[in-house]
């Protein structure tokens, strides 16, 4: 009974152990609501902590995905379909109070140090007249790297354009 109880503690401790130094005690997200991410890009926008759950909370055609790190909300992914021709600027300010002001590929991506946005290309909803836009926000985290962020929705763009979601309602 004594030896049972010794491995559940130690596989609990040794699952828990990241083996980084960042202070985190959980494993770093491979996705966020079935959209695949890279860990190591996410990573720093994640605190550390003990305990991380992904929450899915879409609704009414959007996909919201929240990362909380002990009860705390610390990042969120969404995909909104957007009126065609309007701009990822636009759609920025529908999502937050501080506009970016850094911005890629002609503005198709707009972002700062724990916040970027994006445009999908090829994601439209013709019956609904309506484009496919991204936005990763980290404003639980106190990591503010805008190159590291441009990165991350670049990357997340980019699986949610390969992602069922964008084939499904867009142009067939």
């Amino acid at each position: 009974m004594v030896v049972v109880s010794g491995i559940a503690v130690l596989v609990t401790v040794l699952s828990g152990c990241g083996g980084d130094e960042s202070g985190r005690d959980f494993a770093i997200p491979k996705d966020l609501c079935g959209v695949a991410v890279d860990s190591d890009e996410l990573g720093p926008f994640l605190p550390s902590g003990k305990e991380i759950t992904v929450r899915d909370k879409s609704g009414g055609g959007t996909t919201v995905c929240e990362v909380v790190v002990d009860d705390e909300l610390a990042l969120r992914a969404t995909q909104a379909w957007v009126e065609e021709g309007k701009t990822t600027a636009y759609f920025a300010s529908s999502q937050t109070l501080t506009a970016p002001e850094e911005s890629a590929e002609g503005d198709r991506f707009r972002y700062s140090g724990n916040e970027a946005f994006g445009k999908t290309k090829g994601c439209v909803d013709e019956q609904h007249g309506q484009e496919l836009y991204t936005a990763v926000q980290a404003q639980g985290s106190d990591h503010k790297d805008a190159d590291a962020m441009k990165r991350l929705i670049t990357a997340y763009t980019s699986k949610v354009e390969d992602a069922a979601m964008c084939e499904a309602d867009g142009s067939e």
